[in-house]
């Protein structure tokens, strides 16, 4: 797939999102929810995406761990790299992208849990994001479980480029698609 046509895919999907009704949006992110803690509450950490403008919701999933004692970690961009930090909860500033990132020290060890957001996946587990390739380059090399989050209409078939890591699984409203062993 060719750079114009990753861009049109974005654009598609990114119109998808913002007219995706507030109700539909609403019970999709509870569904998404509540799939998250049936499927991922025996984990202690997490490195989790802050949800920002029309991607799935990470908030009360963020809430949730937090309330169930669980090591949660935000994104915050260092240059062309992201790093995880520590979140406790509260407020955090915005950062270069406008999303809100915590303060703090970055963490360095192993987490078990990785939740990475996106425009799409393909049926192979590999996603396309925004394209500054943030996600891929943390993601080499380290020892988590890679899941995708997002709505069912985001699963797209295209293809992928040799230097983009696969997913582990993909969560959505209509539930968990695993792509390990594909």
């Amino acid at each position: 797939m060719n750079s114009a046509e990753k861009d049109e895919l974005r654009y598609k999907l990114k119109v998808k999102r913002r007219y995706m009704g507030e109700i539909v949006r609403l019970e999709a992110d509870r569904a998404i929810l509540e799939e998250f803690i049936q499927s991922f509450s025996n984990y202690k950490s997490f490195f989790i995406y802050n949800g920002f403008s029309t991607e799935a919701r990470t908030d009360m999933i963020i809430s949730y761990l937090l309330e169930s004692g669980k090591r949660v970690y935000l994104p915050r961009v260092e240059g062309r790299e992201i790093v995880a930090v520590p979140y406790f909860g509260g407020e955090c500033p915005l950062g270069a992208y406008g999303i809100a990132e915590p303060c703090g020290e970055p963490f360095s060890g192993d987490i078990e849990v990785t939740v990475i957001p996106l425009l799409a996946v393909n049926g192979r587990g590999y996603r396309i994001g925004y394209g500054g390739g943030f996600y891929d380059r943390y993601l080499k090399g380290k020892n988590t479980l890679k899941v995708g989050m997002g709505y069912g209409f985001q699963m797209e078939e295209f293809k992928e480029e040799p230097f983009d890591v696969p997913l582990d699984k993909y969560l959505c409203e209509r539930g968990i698609y695993d792509f390990v062993g594909k």
